[in-house]
Order: structure tokens, then sequence, then C-alpha cells
């Protein structure tokens, strides 16, 4: 299902980051809201320090693969 709300462009530091902890396919594996509301959640951060914790969040989300922002997750695949 696309997103009806604005879609977020992902930084490079976040493509980054996730291409190397090899995680872009599981990124790309979350549904489209997901992967917006990660960006927009990082990106919202006003301090580095939370910025950077966000972001490794979202990395060992993916890397687990069953949560989303501390939530169980499970795919539907």
């Amino acid at each position: 299902m696309a997103l009806t709300r604005t879609r977020h462009k992902m930084p490079d530091y976040i493509r980054e980051a996730l291409t190397e902890r090899k995680l872009m396919d599981a990124y790309q594996e979350r549904p489209d809201y997901q992967q917006n509301d990660y960006i927009s959640w990082i990106t919202r951060a006003k301090r580095d320090e939370t910025n950077l914790k966000r972001l490794k969040q979202m990395l060992d989300e993916l890397e687990g693969g069953k949560l989303y922002m501390n939530m169980r997750w499970t795919s539907r695949r």
C-alpha cells in the first residue's frame, strides 16, 4: 500500500549506516509507513546524541527483525 502522506527523503548518513551494517534489504522489506516513520523520527531529533541513539535503535530493530519502534512486529510475508 502506497503512502498518502509526505514521503521523507533518506539522508546519506542513514543510507551509509544501513549499507555498512548490511541492513538495506531488511529496511526495504519493511512496509512503506515504517520506512517513512523511521526516517522522520530520526531526523526530527534536535540533538546529535538523540539522532545517533535513534539511528542505532532502528539498526538494531532491523537486525533483530521482531521490533518496530520498540513494539513487537511480525512480517506478513
